[in-house]
């Protein structure tokens, strides 16, 4: 008896302010951290392959079937 009064009572009151749960802000917290991390460590690293460019087209766009990226083009692959 003295739980459905509480119950109601808590219902007609005023509301509570909605709380994130805690565990959900030390994900998001410990998240936030590891970019951090692996922005920095990132950073410090460098580029992976800084002289990296694309081959030069030097065929003029010729129709020898070969992909300007390397590969052989797909003929029934739909592009």
């Amino acid at each position: 008896m003295d739980e459905s009064e509480q119950l109601s009572a808590g219902a007609g009151g005023a509301p509570r302010k909605l709380v994130p749960p805690p565990a959900l802000c030390a994900f998001l917290l410990l998240l936030a951290l590891l970019f951090a991390v692996s922005f920095a460590v990132g950073s410090a690293a460098g580029p992976v392959a800084p002289g990296m460019r694309p081959p030069a087209d030097t065929t003029g766009g010729g129709g020898d079937g070969e992909d300007p990226h390397g590969g052989m083009r797909m003929h029934g692959s739909g592009h």
